[in-house]
């Protein structure tokens, strides 16, 4: 399980209920973190270098990219690169968001290099076409969310200046759906909530991501050997960071 840092907990807190009988290697690219600065031919080249190595190393079932920005620019690249490797992605949840949107207005709340993506442009035109979509993305958000799930403070205005591009109101509708298309963003939901303008629905796509790498793996009847790892590219993480895998049942190596 793959993301630029430590978001993708997200995604593996659903992927173990749904597959209690595997082992999970998290890895987080704390070295590059975080992505939205670097520009992309440097990224592409950088992701998929750092997962040859990987590969090699652990071979593992399935690979899972908890991480909007990596997936949505090198997804393919890397299904080219290693195609005997299944790859589970992590897109912006437009296509649900669009299935249940009342007002019509939906924001997508992202990083930079998420919002401007192609692919996220294409995502709009092929299933959210009838929507007014806002693309809101946040250079602090990620780092922001780093620093609250290892137990920081925050200052409320802040993290509302983050958000509040998302709440439109026009002509008596108001968004109702906000897409969160980085795996960091849930773990701040709650904060969300309570300073969002409005109550809307906050999406989060950890669940899905989970239900599609659970398709493409034949379940055991019994645990599998080995342990839960956390991988990080800088091979340093500092003792917050050491004891936020802990408590998620991982040991750093």
């Amino acid at each position: 399980m793959f993301d630029s840092g430590i978001g993708g907990l997200t995604v593996l807190r659903e992927a173990r209920v749904l597959m209690p009988e595997r082992h999970f290697i998290y890895v987080a690219d704390d070295a590059g973190f975080p992505y939205g600065p670097w520009e992309e031919p440097a990224l592409k080249a950088h992701v998929i270098e750092l997962f040859g190595k990987l590969l090699a190393e652990h071979d593992p079932e399935v690979c899972v990219i908890a991480c909007n920005t990596a997936f949505t620019l090198v997804g393919a690249d890397l299904r080219a690169a290693f195609p005997h490797m299944p790859f589970v992605g992590t897109v912006p949840a437009i296509k649900p968001a669009a299935e249940r949107t009342r007002s019509g207005l939906v924001s997508v709340l992202a990083t930079p290099g998420t919002v401007k993506r192609a692919y996220t442009r294409d995502l709009i035109q092929s299933f959210a076409s009838q929507c007014d979509v806002r693309l809101v993305g946040s250079e602090r958000l990620a780092p922001m969310a780093e620093a609250y799930i290892r137990g920081e403070s925050l200052s409320d205005e802040v993290v509302r200046a983050e958000i509040i591009p998302c709440f439109t109101d026009e002509n008596g509708r108001k968004t109702d759906i906000v897409v969160l298309a980085c795996t960091h963003y849930p773990f701040m939901a709650n904060l969300f909530r309570k300073l969002a303008p409005w109550p809307v629905d906050w999406l989060d796509p950890a669940e899905a991501i989970a239900r599609q790498a659970r398709r493409l793996v034949p379940p055991l009847e019994t645990l599998a050997p080995g342990e839960d790892i956390a991988v990080f590219t800088s091979g340093a993480p500092d003792f917050s960071t050491r004891r936020l895998m802990q408590g998620f049942g991982l040991r750093v190596v």
